[in-house]
């Protein structure tokens, strides 16, 4: 290939190209094998308490997407933003910041989640959590419970904003392009701003939502606090 005609993939780092990859294989095999393996059954998170909950889902749900446009915008937020900050941190420190990250926003949304059941029964777990869809016909409250305890979490999006956090922390003043609003806005304003979206949808609670803003919320939470604990800093640049 031409050297005027680089490769946009001929820069990814180690860790984001293999995360790149896995993420796809995970996708693809979900719809190749949806007749004769349920990989959300197994691989997708569940509430801690609920029957179906394994603990190897704890990473597993990381690589697992809803659909087309939901990996779309996580990988293509992990090609823009990973490399750079691989570069900064290193292969090691980036990989461990990931994990931490999605393992923190599951440990966010599990906590929201608890004190919704809470609010419910007057505990944080159920006696008897195995839910059938007949409990769907006792009232909203029954419904909230059943969506807890059966509807899986899936996605990358909260280690993703883990990184987009760390990346704003350490590049405040790069400025980002989107894919909606074609005007350069630095990291240290586009960043919070989106953040404070996820929190606006995650207390609003809009009916039909299923995207879990606090896991998000939880991961960029888990982002700021390992740059601060790894004492992480770039040079002449704030945030």
């Amino acid at each position: 290939m031409s050297a005027y005609r680089q490769s946009p993939f001929s820069n990814l780092t180690p860790v984001v190209k293999n995360l790149l990859i896995i993420n796809v294989i995970f996708f693809v095999a979900t719809f190749l094998l949806r007749n004769t393996f349920d990989m959300d059954r197994w691989l997708a998170i569940y509430y801690f308490n609920s029957p179906n909950f394994k603990l190897w889902q704890i990473i597993s749900y990381m690589f697992m997407h809803g659909n087309f446009l939901h990996i779309f915008f996580n990988m293509l937020a992990l090609f823009m933003f990973g490399p750079m900050l691989e570069y900064s941190v290193g292969a090691k420190r980036f990989l461990n910041l990931y994990f931490i990250c999605g393992i923190g926003a599951i440990i966010i949304q599990w906590i929201v989640q608890a004190i919704q059941i809470h609010a419910i029964t007057g505990a944080f777990t159920i006696s008897h959590p195995e839910l059938d869809s007949s409990y769907m016909a006792f009232g909203p409250m029954a419904q909230k419970l059943y969506g807890i305890y059966n509807i899986p979490l899936v996605g990358a999006s909260g280690a993703i904003c883990g990184v987009l956090i760390a990346f704003a922390m350490l590049y405040p003043n790069m400025e980002i392009i989107m894919l909606y609003f074609p005007v350069p806005i630095k990291a240290k304003y586009i960043i919070p701003c989106y953040l404070l979206v996820e929190l606006f949808f995650g207390i609003k609670q809009t009916g039909g939502d299923n995207v879990a803003h606090f896991a998000h919320l939880g991961g960029a939470l888990f982002g700021f606090l390992v740059v601060k604990f790894w004492r992480l800093n770039r040079p002449n640049n704030y945030f």
